[in-house]
């Protein structure tokens, strides 16, 4: 009878602290649970504010090939490390593929959150793990856990606390969404182009641009014609060249970024093209149209007669 009253007791004991180790190893899942969740948050606002801090190093130094290499080496390596510190680190201490807290530091968190539970909880840990199994040990430890039964170890872990990070993932996401409403998107598109193709040769944009004033590029054989051009831009160039084959010549400035240049009574189609500052325009085409001279036109008249 004493026998059986003593398994008895026993299997009590044993089924009164496996609950509680089965309520630790839920708070350690709650616990990993929760720091995956915040882990997201961190990954997609730190993640996404250094895409936006890389796109913006390219868009506005437009580095070279080896400048933008190492721009794209650093980028993906600071996002594997969030991605395994924040996402996959969770992950394998949630599933235990990784070690995590034990049993002793949960209890250390549970009873930062119920003061009158840590030294109740910590003194179950030490009295399960004490080898000395005596029936006064076995009373203690089921005092213990019985007294630990109604605490609800998962409410030491609230996932709302998570919410005060949510700016930092929404920040980054309304930024994008800024420039593509505003119709400016084309500075990250261009931005990450250069920064994927990173071994290609990108040359930045001229400060400015000619524009042809003249409406056509035609005139008649032995007479004059004025080229007029303007530049559109962040720089007015305080002086400029034009070519004609082989030769250069500076243009006349009417007023700042306006310049004009007189061809004096061409005899053939010219091919021309402006210079300044290092900026060059497009390559262009002067149609020179024949006109019959006078006595041409008299023995065109006299041959008509006969």
């Amino acid at each position: 009878m004493v026998t059986f009253i003593g398994y008895k007791f026993i299997e009590q004991i044993l089924e009164h602290s496996n609950f509680i180790y089965q309520k630790l190893e839920l708070f350690i899942r709650k616990f990993y649970t929760n720091e995956l969740i915040r882990g997201i948050i961190f990954f997609i606002g730190i993640g996404l504010l250094y895409f936006l801090f890389t796109l913006f190093v390219e868009y506005f130094l437009w580095l070279k090939p080896m400048g933008r290499t190492f721009l794209f080496c650093v980028f993906v390596s600071v996002e594997v490390f969030l991605f395994l510190r924040f996402i996959l680190f969770p992950i394998f201490q949630l599933f235990k593929f990784k070690k995590g807290i034990d049993y002793n530091e949960a209890s250390s968190i549970i009873g930062n959150h119920f003061p009158d539970v840590n030294d109740k909880l910590t003194n179950f840990l030490q009295l399960s793990n004490d080898t000395n199994q005596s029936e006064l040990l076995l009373a203690s430890i089921e005092q213990k856990a019985n007294s630990l039964q109604p605490i609800p170890f998962g409410n030491a872990i609230n996932f709302n606390s998570n919410r005060k990070y949510l700016p930092l993932a929404i920040v980054p996401i309304l930024f994008f969404g800024l420039f593509y409403i505003s119709g400016n998107s084309n500075i990250i598109s261009q931005s990450l182009n250069r920064v994927v193709h990173f071994q290609e040769q990108f040359l930045p944009p001229a400060p400015f641009e000619f524009v042809m004033l003249n409406n056509n590029l035609q005139t008649e054989q032995n007479k004059d014609f004025i080229i007029r051009i303007k530049t559109e831009g962040k720089i007015v160039p305080e002086n400029a060249m034009i070519f004609i084959g082989d030769e250069s010549y500076f243009m006349e400035s009417n007023k700042a970024g306006e310049f004009q240049f007189v061809i004096p009574k061409p005899k053939e189609n010219l091919e021309f093209h402006m210079e300044a500052n290092d900026v060059s325009s497009h390559e262009y085409e002067l149609n020179v149209v024949t006109v019959p001279s006078i006595a041409n036109r008299s023995e065109e008249r006299r041959v008509g007669k006969e």
